[in-house]
């Protein structure tokens, strides 16, 4: 049965704002979790970040989730497989309301995670099947920004209506208080696959054989893993992304001559468990993950 679900207020990405990830959500997202029947006809995945990903350069965007949905026909039935640790809310809004505008029925299967965008794209399905062993993750918009303090005080004000909508969006879809699910977002919230159920996230349990391990999972859990770290310790997404830039294509950081370079701090006594020396030197000590 179709659902009528809300629109939600798009916006166009601004100068000096980069949405990122939650370093929560990379430390928890297993990359390598696939549906068995993935490639099945009428599916669409949804199985890396939202938006631009720096590390293929690819990622889920709005253009290719409507580019799949013209494949599939606008009144064909579409499941859509998620294990995503969010990113851009802007491709997230656009890509929900693609999906909520399709004339077939939307099932939305989750399969180890939906975190962030990546849980307002889930609540398009007009059923919502969550794994035992997954999570939702809801929270305030996650950004990195630059410039002084006025800058600031209006990257705040153009962030709230995007809080205000998801919070209106989760309380529609749950039935649970608005009060209540900003004070979840507020405190970044992860609700497992059976909570999600009792709760009004999801409408069943997914059946655990519908879930696999892809092929190319090691290595990109190792990446992830590691940009976790990286996260961790404050370091913000356009330096990880540098970094990770030179050492993929062996070009010397700024300490290329081999000697070790300050350990990357972002909270006080945050630090890498290794000193960052060349981007040669790091890529030679962690062989075959940025292979292609």
């Amino acid at each position: 049965m179709k659902r009528n679900h809300p629109a939600m207020p798009e916006a166009q990405e601004r100068t000096g704002i980069n949405f990122d990830l939650s370093p929560q959500a990379l430390a928890r997202w297993n990359p390598s979790l696939a549906a068995t029947d993935g490639e099945a006809e009428n599916s669409i995945n949804i199985l890396d970040q939202i938006g631009m990903d720096f590390w293929t350069g690819e990622g889920t965007t709005a253009k290719r989730i409507s580019a799949a949905l013209r494949s599939i026909g606008a009144d064909k039935n579409v499941t859509v497989n998620i294990n995503s640790p969010g990113g851009s809310a802007i491709e997230g809004i656009a890509i929900y309301n693609l999906l909520r505008m399709h004339k077939g029925q939307v099932t939305v299967r989750i399969l180890g995670m939906a975190a962030s965008a990546a849980s307002v794209i889930a609540m398009a399905g007009d059923e919502i099947q969550i794994a035992r062993s997954a999570w939702l993750m809801v929270h305030n918009n996650f950004i990195a920004a630059y410039g002084n303090r006025n800058d600031f005080r209006d990257v705040a004000d153009w962030l709230e209506p995007f809080d205000r909508a998801a919070a209106d969006l989760y309380a529609e879809r749950t039935g649970i208080e608005k009060d209540k699910i900003a004070e979840l977002m507020d405190k970044e919230t992860w609700i497992g696959g059976s909570d999600a159920v009792d709760n009004g996230w999801a409408d069943c349990l997914l059946e655990p054989d519908k879930i696999g391990q892809s092929a190319d999972g090691s290595q990109q859990s190792a990446i992830r893993r590691l940009d976790a770290l990286l996260a961790k310790t404050g370091l913000p997404r356009s330096e990880r992304k540098k970094l990770f830039q030179e050492i993929k294509s062996g070009t010397p950081s700024a300490a290329g001559d081999g000697t070790p370079a300050a350990a990357v701090t972002g909270t006080p006594g945050a630090a890498l468990p290794f000193a960052i020396g060349s981007a040669a030197s790091l890529s030679a000590s962690l062989p075959g993950i940025f292979a292609r």
